[in-house]
């Protein structure tokens, strides 16, 4: 690889024009746990984790190990400015110094953090920047996700240490610290719809916000930070798969200034004429045609090529008709979502699990049993015992939402999968309804619901899809978040020894017509019955499961398009005779 990784702006919705990507060669080393490094192993890509071959390092971090980064900063105070460090993330916990002093210390692989270094630097222009990580990976109670150290079949290889961008931003002493953004009345055909806007600074101060769409100013508004701002928008153009448009913001703050962007959208789930629960976009019934998506490149693991890879996979399951992706039990940078928005994909959002060891008599005999449903008041039966491990997750869960809750494309919230950590999943959909009131959740997707959320979701690998008298009895909509699963291995591709997938096909042909009978024999028929939403399973092959629709190198597509699109095509046109809507109207 040449040239720097991600050299693009980090933070789409909170954009300032003065910042240093860090991204690059930094030194690494690892050792024993609580060991200094006597000398460095070598040098280490980032933002690439050292498990992976794009990092040059191809070596598994274990939990009794530390691991190591250095760099030289060059980065000098500047008079009346903060200087801030941000991390993308960092998996798992982590202590930054600079000059040999710490500077802040964070737990959590998932989510960004900032450190104002500012008295840090006031000594000179040279320092040395050191990041010490620790991994405990599945041995422990933080939020894990998919990784595993003896990963095998659904688990993925675990891996450690930075693995999102590096970046510097100078600011004004008084700056921009968050923006909040609402359009909760967007409805087709409504003559406006109200923009709700709160600014949050470092001191309280005026801030003064103009929209626009293109060059035409749709309004300014003018108030305190930290108070809530309204602008109504005349004959709004609404944000959907379709038509992705995004009005921008230009923001100011004394003498911060930040470009943002807003799209105009509301979610809900509502009777549709039949009085069948639905899903809804802008107050209309719409069909979400999703795909499971891993978020794992081949080569680099959680972290891509480049951000191209990002644009390139949204836009080859666009291309086959797909409405939304599930982002399954992982967060990416804000630049995926970014082009989520851009290219106009809804995004369900799972949080990512953790816990102690997972029983397969509560997170795998229901995949074969679904009947099987139990209390997740249990909290040792589903690895949650740890007190302090719940509350971490319920911080990381109040992190995500506070993250992403900007974003037009994403439009429901998915706190727990197929049992993995659940606990208490009722009242987690509770906290996030007040938390964001404008989504839809998804509050256990698979198996073990617990009567709670917008969504009875239904995980269906083994048995046939096939309506049931109680679909939408209690108001929520039947989805059918995960299914599929059909593995094909194409020649001239890389895999492991060991082949997972919930039906294995020996060629292209044979996967295009397994995958359309179960479309057309079980999927659409069901949709007139209440289905409302689908989840394939999914994007792309990863290390053992062979069951994607796209190689893991993306460089093939394993499934006839034509297929694909034509059956997602007829999804829509069922769901909409099932709704009663017709189309434009």
């Amino acid at each position: 690889m040449t040239g720097i990784p991600f050299p693009e702006y980090p933070r789409p919705q909170l954009q300032r024009a003065n910042f240093t990507i860090l991204n690059g060669r930094w030194e690494y080393a690892i050792t024993a746990a609580g060991a200094e490094p006597a000398t460095w192993d070598g040098r280490i890509l980032v933002p690439y984790s050292p498990e992976t071959e794009l990092s040059g390092v191809g070596r598994q971090l274990q939990p009794d190990e530390t691991l190591w980064y250095r760099r030289a900063l060059e980065v000098t105070a500047r008079d009346g400015h903060r200087t801030l460090l941000h991390f993308g993330a960092v998996d798992q916990t982590c202590r930054v110094l600079i000059g040999g002093v710490e500077v802040a210390t964070h737990i959590g692989g998932y989510l960004p953090f900032t450190i104002d270094i500012t008295d840090a630097i006031r000594a000179g222009s040279h320092h040395e920047l050191i990041v010490e990580v620790r991994d405990a990976s599945d041995t422990s109670h933080h939020s894990v996700g998919k990784q595993r150290l003896k990963r095998g079949g659904i688990w993925y290889t675990a891996q450690s240490g930075i693995w999102q961008t590096v970046w510097l931003e100078s600011v004004p002493e008084n700056h921009i610290t968050g923006l909040q953004l609402r359009t909760p009345d967007a409805r087709i055909g409504a003559p406006e719809a109200d923009l709700e806007l709160t600014v949050h600074s470092r001191m309280a101060a005026e801030v003064s916000v103009m929209v626009r769409d293109g060059e035409h100013v749709v309004g300014t508004l003018t108030g305190p930070s930290g108070e809530t701002l309204r602008l109504s928008i005349p004959h709004p153009r609404l944000w959907s798969p379709e038509d992705p448009h995004l009005y921008d913001l230009d923001i100011t703050l004394g003498d911060d200034h930040v470009r943002s962007y807003v799209g105009v959208r509301s979610v809900d789930v509502a009777p549709d004429a039949q009085g069948v629960p639905r899903l809804r976009l802008n107050g209309r019934p719409y069909p979400h045609i999703g795909v499971l998506d891993q978020g794992y490149w081949d080569g680099g693991l959680y972290t891509p090529s480049g951000d191209d890879a990002f644009i390139a996979d949204i836009a080859a399951m666009k291309d086959l008709g797909f409405t939304m992706i599930r982002k399954h039990i992982k967060i990416e940078p804000l630049r995926w979502y970014h082009h989520c928005d851009l290219l106009g994909m809804l995004v369900w959002q799972d949080a990512v699990n953790g816990g102690e060891r997972y029983r397969p008599s509560v997170i795998t005999a229901p995949v074969i049993s679904p009947r099987i449903r139990y209390s997740d008041h249990r909290h040792a039966a589903f690895g949650r015992a740890d007190a302090q491990g719940r509350a971490q997750f319920l911080q990381e869960l109040d992190d995500m939402i506070d993250l992403l809750r900007n974003t037009p494309s994403v439009v429901t919230w998915v706190p727990f999968n197929e049992g993995w950590g659940q606990f208490d999943a009722a009242r987690v959909a509770e906290r996030v309804r007040r938390r964001d009131p404008d989504r839809i959740i998804d509050h256990a997707s698979g198996w073990h619901d617990q009567g709670a959320g917008d969504l009875r979701s239904l995980h269906i690998y083994f048995q046939p899809i096939r309506p049931a008298g109680w679909w939408g009895r209690d108001s929520r909509a039947l989805v059918v978040s995960e299914y599929g699963g059909y593995s094909l291995r194409l020649p001239g591709h890389r895999y492991p020894e060991k082949e997972f997938g919930y039906r294995r096909l020996q060629n292209r042909e044979e996967l295009t017509r397994a995958y359309e009978r179960l479309h057309r024999r079980e999927v659409i028929p069901a949709i007139a019955r209440g289905l409302s939403a689908t989840v394939y399973t999914q994007l792309s092959d990863v290390e053992d499961e062979s069951n994607g629709l796209l190689t893991a190198d993306r460089t093939e597509v394993k499934i006839d398009r034509a297929v694909v699109r034509a059956l997602n095509d007829q999804f829509r046109r069922a769901f909409t005779a099932a709704a009663q809507e017709e189309s434009g109207t």
